[in-house]
């Protein structure tokens, strides 16, 4: 199955949890550039859950327009863990989402700032707290690490609603 078709999978789980649990979703994308919400909008039915994305490709984007500390920018770079969690966190705030879920990474050709191809770091934001997952996809073309990218934060996030949200039956 390629990351395209399991990125559409994980898209379509994801609308029925989040629309199962009545929660909404907002994205902040850099290394996937607009590939989640597309995924995520391909779903009928997605106004419904789906309140809106931003992708903050630039680093001067990240800080001045989503918000992201200069500082952290300054210090990690735009592909760390922290970025990606104050991402998650900014995007939640700015479309008052009860999500916030956000990519940062390398799609490539080559590495950036010491980080290989392929580095990915997913920041999750809910009513929970804010985390990020860090993961290292395939090498491939920039549009495969693109779509693994996509389809790997769709996972993390259905992860997510699924630990933190599920009931289980009596």
């Amino acid at each position: 199955m390629t990351p395209e078709t399991m990125g559409a999978r994980q898209a379509l789980t994801a609308a029925t949890l989040l629309s199962r649990y009545g929660l909404t979703l907002a994205t902040a994308e850099s290394l996937t550039g607009g590939l989640v919400g597309q995924l995520v909008t391909s779903v009928a039915g997605a106004s419904a859950f789906y309140v809106g994305g931003m992708i903050t490709y630039a680093t001067e984007a990240k800080s001045g327009v989503l918000g992201v500390d200069p500082a952290v920018l300054r210090e990690q770079g735009p592909v760390s863990p922290e970025v990606a969690r104050q991402m998650a966190a900014r995007v939640r705030v700015v479309f008052g989402a009860s999500m916030g879920l956000a990519t940062t990474g390398v799609a490539g050709p080559t590495e950036q700032d010491g980080n290989p191809v392929g580095m990915l770091h997913v920041g999750i934001a809910d009513a929970t707290g804010t985390r990020a997952i860090t993961l290292k996809g395939p090498d491939g073309s920039r549009a495969e690490v693109r779509a693994w990218a996509a389809q790997a934060a769709l996972t993390e996030l259905v992860g997510q609603l699924l630990r933190t949200y599920a009931v289980e039956p009596a």
